[in-house]
């Protein structure tokens, strides 16, 4: 028997997880989506030949519902769905912050709700999301979120108590890399390299660095090393970065994106 699944509140993500789930081999005749504008709606359903529905109608329909709204708007899109969903069906959040106890406390009761935070790498397959289970979900339905998530990169299951760190880390690490390669794309320049060129050098590098950490089986400090000679260019570019504290900043900046992903649980801001 096939399973429906509706994107609610289908924006960038949503809609990069919608469009990995066709190319993944999941039917468009079982995927419903949602929109806040109508003409979002009619370019979602030109685009894939899915249907777009209310909020409320996917609720009745669908066995799985992925909520991809703003963790402010959550509360009020749970107050749409809470009427008009079965207890069975299963809800996985993609809201930045919001624990599964705010969705279990007003869904009906037993409702199996599992928490996810991917990124943006999501648009292009790479995504990293990291997936907790909440009071009610069984194996099975993290190993559905899994078979979801998976259309565009790669999952993780980890206990909902580090799903704050996750997102400092992950949902947030793109972040820090685009801010990393702005700033050598600003050094470059000033060292007399045009900006493409630049640019060109860096992104390279990255992807480079990259698929090396992935595929190597090393350490990134035995890796650092491999490139890192006796009295040589990159030994004096790392003594700088220590003096200028850049691992400390780091460390300093993840904990801040933590602390606010509690805050955001919390409903502080």
């Amino acid at each position: 028997m096939s399973q429906k699944v509706a994107v609610l509140g289908t924006g960038k993500i949503g809609e990069a997880l919608l469009s990995g789930m066709i190319r993944s081999g999941w039917s468009t005749a079982d995927l419903l989506v949602t929109a806040r504008r109508h003409e979002r709606g009619e370019e979602l359903a030109a685009r894939y030949g899915v249907t777009v529905t209310g909020n409320a109608e996917a609720a009745r329909a669908a066995d799985t519902l992925i909520l991809t709204v703003k963790p402010q708007d959550m509360g009020t899109l749970l107050g749409e769905l809470s009427p008009h969903l079965p207890a069975d069906r299963l809800v996985i959040s993609g809201a930045a912050g919001i624990p599964t106890t705010f969705l279990e406390d007003r869904l009906p009761a037993r409702t199996p709700v599992v928490r996810v935070m991917t990124n943006t790498p999501a648009l292009v397959d790479e995504a990293m999301s990291v997936i907790s289970a909440g009071s009610h979900a069984t194996g099975g339905h993290l190993a559905h979120a899994e078979e979801i998530f998976g259309a565009v990169g790669k999952t993780l299951r980890v206990p909902e108590s580090q799903q704050d760190a996750a997102t400092a880390l992950s949902g947030s690490g793109p972040a820090y890399f685009y801010f990393l390669v702005e700033a050598m794309t600003d050094a470059g320049i000033l060292l007399g390299l045009p900006r493409d060129k630049a640019h060109d050098l860096i992104v390279q590098a990255a992807i480079g660095a990259a698929v090396m950490l992935r595929d190597s089986g090393e350490h990134p400090v035995t890796l650092r090393e491999n490139v890192t000679s006796p009295a040589g260019t990159t030994i004096n570019a790392i003594r700088e970065l220590e003096n200028h504290g850049v691992r400390a900043a780091l460390i300093a900046a993840l904990e801040a994106a933590r602390d606010r992903s509690r805050e955001l649980a919390s409903g502080s801001g």
